[in-house]
């Protein structure tokens, strides 16, 4: 079972915690994490959902996730990607580049951008929701993305991109 935080729609906490797969209460929020990690030649590291996860089957995507109770985005967002695809993400290389209120999910999606040059090996994922990952440059995210191929929520990358909110 896992556990939300809750949240006003500006961030501050109510205290309350939520059990995720229950409908959450009218003008709740919890805090969900994408995680953008870049390497130094300026690909992203670009992750295929596994076949079984209930929703976007074998689709491309970001690491990200739900902020479990307790935590705060930064870790959430260091724990989502050890969980989906075994990267141990330096915390003082990570910067919160967007943070959007989401009234259709009803969640605060924190944006965070990460440089890691490290070893990338499914084998040090802690959960099976990752198929496979690679490094990608642009381009081919947006060939992802124009193929149908990349969870379609993510659209925001390639204008944050042009914004240099991503760079």
């Amino acid at each position: 079972m896992e556990l939300w935080d809750l949240y006003t729609r500006d961030r501050e906490p109510t205290g309350e915690i939520h059990i995720r797969g229950e409908k959450l209460p009218p003008e709740r929020y919890h805090l969900v994490v994408h995680v953008w990690i870049r390497n130094s030649r300026g690909e992203w590291l670009i992750s295929q959902r596994a076949a079984s996860r209930p929703t976007f089957p074998l689709m491309w995507e970001s690491v990200g996730g739900s902020v479990t109770a307790g935590e705060d985005s930064l870790t959430g967002a260091i724990r989502e990607a050890k969980e989906e695809v075994g990267v141990d993400l330096d915390p003082t290389l990570g910067k919160l580049v967007n943070s959007t209120v989401r009234e259709h999910f009803q969640d605060i999606k924190d944006v965070w951008v990460f440089l890691y040059d490290g070893e990338i090996d499914l084998r040090n994922a802690t959960t099976d929701e990752v198929a496979d990952m690679r490094w990608m440059t642009v381009a081919e995210i947006r060939a992802l993305y124009e193929s149908g191929e990349l969870v379609h929520t993510l659209g925001y990358f390639f204008e944050e991109q042009e914004l240099g909110g991503l760079a």
